[in-house]
């Protein structure tokens, strides 16, 4: 997923934080800890948490595979449960982004929102038929098998795994032309959402999917993306699973870079994911704007879960510890332990910081479960809303100053972390 991108220089000179009335936060270290042995652990999370992403993209499968069997709505809200179930090992991922360029630059093939619905398939009438942006706003490929682009004709005739990726995703070069990925899945499982700040994701007829009870057109070629769509995830899942194994790319990537390189890697995950990526550009832009299309997963009205586990994806990072979707735990040599030994005060620091940011997270989730979901809360109207929201940005922009202190106390240098016009320029987003 690519964004309007402003870094922000942190400075390394900050003085070690000191403590402060912290709970039952506690800091606990082995006696010797290597900085090997924490990228190693670093790296053994990714892989994990890469392949529990597979293994659920690989259930959901399964449910698209018996809902294009039996079109149901029993069988659709099936494949919906295991859409969901998906996104909460492949959100913990999000901290391997930044720092790790290999990750970054595959993630817009999995992960790229917003997206132009309308390139995809039927939209309401207010969705309007042009963008001065898009070319490709409403181009409706599963009712068009060609397409022209620029005075070239594309032959969209059978919906296909290449057809997506190689020719549909991104096209035009225009970055809201989503054609693969999670959310792609979600809006053909879903449908638009329409109901604006009300409580309700989308409402897709399961008879769009359904050949003898057709509805809305075309539903076999609704149908051939569909499995399409979700094939191809997978195929790109089983990618970034291998780019990580013992002797994959981004293992050897990461080792490459030297163990201070290395670590640096690692903070700069969590603080750009912290700071410019969910602070600023998923929370705080929807909150200034009070636009429900500014949230991360619209179609679902799953947002609130997405932030909860690119949250807890930082807290995995940090204590070298990460629970699998079937219960069992991959943890090692930690950050934490890093700085527990060297600087225990900026070890209690973050560990304090990252349990208030769940907190803050925690509250938008049973917010969500009392018919506030993100879309809400960030609604006009809606100050105890805006409030909590504002809350988890708030504890974000307090935990990237605590990876600050992390860098600054482990003497790591030139490290950028990424930042926001909605946190750093509100003017200018406002302005827009």
């Amino acid at each position: 997923m690519k964004f309007r991108k402003s870094l922000i220089a942190l400075s390394l000179t900050a003085a070690v934080l000191t403590g402060c009335n912290q709970g039952n936060v506690q800091s606990s270290a082995p006696a010797t800890v290597s900085n090997q042995a924490v990228l190693t652990t670093y790296a053994d999370i990714a892989h994990a948490t890469f392949e529990d992403a597979l293994t659920t993209a690989q259930a959901l499968r399964v449910a698209v595979k018996q809902l294009l069997a039996a079109p149901t709505d029993a069988n659709l809200q099936a494949a919906k449960d295991a859409w969901t179930a998906a996104r909460v090992p492949y959100q913990q991922t999000e901290a391997y982004r930044f720092g790790n360029a290999m990750v970054d630059d595959w993630e817009g093939r999995v992960n790229a929102w917003p997206l132009d619905e309308g390139l995809i398939d039927y939209v309401a009438t207010g969705y309007g038929t042009e963008s001065d942006e898009n070319p490709f706003y409403s181009a409706n490929v599963i009712a068009n098998t060609t397409l022209t682009l620029g005075g070239k004709t594309i032959d969209a005739t059978v919906i296909d795994k290449k057809l997506l990726a190689e020719t549909l995703h991104e096209v035009d070069d225009v970055e809201a032309n989503v054609a693969t990925g999670y959310h792609a899945i979600e809006f053909l499982l879903w449908g638009q959402d329409l109901n604006g700040t009300n409580p309700g994701a989308g409402q897709r007829p399961v008879s769009d999917l359904d050949t003898s009870n057709c509805t809305n057109g075309s539903c076999e070629r609704r149908r051939q993306y569909l499995m399409a769509v979700t094939d191809l995830l997978i195929d790109d899942l089983q990618e970034m699973v291998n780019n990580w194994t013992a002797n994959g790319a981004a293992r050897q990537d990461l080792f490459g870079k030297g163990e201070q390189g290395g670590l640096a890697t690692m903070l700069t995950g969590m603080g750009s994911l912290a700071y410019g990526e969910l602070a600023g550009e998923r929370t705080k832009l929807g909150l200034m704007l009070h636009d429900p299309e500014e949230e991360h997963d619209c179609f679902s009205d799953n947002t609130h879960f997405s932030h909860y586990y690119d949250a807890k994806g930082i807290k995995n990072v940090y204590l070298g510890k990460y629970t699998r979707v079937d219960g069992s735990v991959v943890k090692g040599a930690s950050l934490a332990d890093l700085l527990a030994a060297k600087a225990p005060a900026v070890d209690l620091e973050m560990r304090h910081k990252l349990e208030i940011t769940e907190a803050a997270a925690q509250a938008m989730v049973n917010a969500a479960a009392n018919g506030q979901t993100f879309d809400v809360l960030i609604g006009e109207n809606n100050a105890q809303g805006n409030q909590l929201v504002q809350n988890f940005v708030d504890a974000l922009a307090d935990e990237t100053k605590a990876v600050e202190g992390a860098i600054a106390a482990l003497q790591l240098d030139d490290i950028e972390l990424e930042g926001s016009d909605s946190l750093d320029n509100p003017t200018a987003v406002l302005a827009d």
